[in-house]
């Protein structure tokens, strides 16, 4: 389609933690509207992509556009109000501060309409809805999850940059978030996943990038995969 628009786009990224050199020349493209997953062994620089792009690693050089603007010059705060959100493996939310009252935390990036509404919130995770009053911390590591990725819908952002978040959850949450990706899909939201649960990104993604040694190796579609099962395997391989 010639109107589709460009959220995300990287050319040669690298980036830095001190003296160590993560990211050796990451390139892809987004298109909005697109959810693409990041796979790869541990080491391979699938996290650091992400927070790269926010600019939380220490020193990164490249391209970074979003929206259709460069931002490796700009500080975090300034990327995020562009309409990024981030869903950090940690969740990071407060655990003294009950269900809701996370929720009603996150700034709008642009206006009282922006974002998902509480009542949206809960109709897309209702056992959000019935631990609206419960603390962060009497929630199950699968409703913390939930919660981390329900705040984020709260600030207005359209690019989601999710890192792990099936990681050692029950298959009947993991089902429950695949279903709230699908929806935030069909909603036009922008996603980019990472994750080690490859069955999980399969049945939500337009495309798979694998990445080695921080640079992307391989892009597959779901489609492609029954026919590249020998190569995905190596690919993931310990």
């Amino acid at each position: 389609m010639s109107d589709v628009q460009e959220v995300l786009a990287l050319d040669n990224l690298q980036a830095w933690y001190g003296e160590s050199h993560v990211l050796q020349g990451v390139t892809f493209r987004v298109q909005a509207g697109e959810a693409v997953t990041l796979l790869g062994r541990n080491g391979a620089g699938r996290t650091t992509t992400l927070r790269a792009i926010l600019g939380l690693t220490g020193r990164r050089s490249g391209s970074v556009r979003l929206f259709g603007r460069e931002t490796v010059g700009l500080p975090t705060h300034r990327i995020a109000r562009l309409g990024v959100g981030y869903c950090p493996e940690e969740r990071g939310i407060f655990a003294s501060l009950s269900c809701e009252e996370n929720l009603r935390l996150p700034p709008r990036l642009s206006g009282d309409d922006a974002g998902l509404s509480l009542d949206e919130i809960y109709s897309l995770f209702p056992n959000l809805a019935e631990r609206r009053h419960s603390p962060g911390m009497a929630l199950s590591g699968g409703e913390q999850q939930m919660l981390a990725l329900a705040r984020i819908l709260r600030t207005g952002a359209r690019l989601l940059l999710l890192d792990e978040i099936s990681e050692g959850l029950a298959p009947v949450i993991v089902d429950t978030l695949g279903e709230a990706i699908h929806a935030l899909r069909e909603r036009g939201y922008t996603i980019v996943l990472v994750e080690q649960n490859f069955h999980f990104a399969a049945g939500l993604c337009d495309r798979l990038l694998f990445m080695e040694h921080g640079h992307i190796i391989e892009s597959l579609t779901p489609a492609q995969l029954d026919d590249q099962a020998d190569r995905v395997a190596r690919l993931l391989s310990v």
